[in-house]
């Protein structure tokens, strides 16, 4: 059975559950201190470079995905196509968790950004973060090098049409 993603843009009605999330022990493990990447995350609910959703299967919310301009931040990820776009993606909760959504959602999220026009998609998962590197394998994202991000470390994964 295939579930049909959405991807809600996120308010600040959203903000409760986003924290929340950030909470959780397996969001936690690679996004770091909660109070830090909630204000990092609510922060930039104004900010034009960034999309922000919520992603919901069915009418379920259990993931966030944000979508961003590399040209707005300085990622470490050198030079990448004009037009080229980051993602990073949590699922917030535990019970959806290595159940094929994360793999699933990401891969229709790009498959909507590349058929609009994206010459690529780019994120950078921590090298050790197995799951995550194979959900954007399974999502078709590709191994391209290791980067040194300002949070460090990361394997720079791409994703072209």
């Amino acid at each position: 059975m295939t579930i049909a993603y959405t991807f809600r843009p996120m308010t600040t009605a959203d903000l409760p559950l986003v924290r929340r999330w950030l909470g959780e022990a397996h969001v936690r493990e690679w996004w770091g201190d909660p109070d830090e990447q909630f204000a990092l995350v609510s922060g930039d609910l104004d900010e034009p470079a960034m999309d922000q959703f919520i992603v919901l299967a069915g009418m379920r919310p259990f993931g966030y995905l944000q979508c961003y301009h590399l040209t707005a931040w300085n990622t470490g990820f050198g030079p990448q196509p004009e037009g080229t776009r980051g993602i990073d993606q949590f699922i917030g909760e535990s019970d959806m968790i290595a159940r094929g959504h994360g793999s699933a959602f990401i891969r229709q999220f790009a498959d909507a950004q590349l058929q609009q026009g994206l010459p690529r998609i780019v994120t950078d998962p921590d090298a050790l973060n197995l799951r995550a590197v194979r959900a954007y394998e399974k999502a078709g994202f590709v191994r391209d090098r290791m980067v040194e991000t300002p949070d460090g470390p990361a394997l720079l994964m791409v994703r072209a049409p």
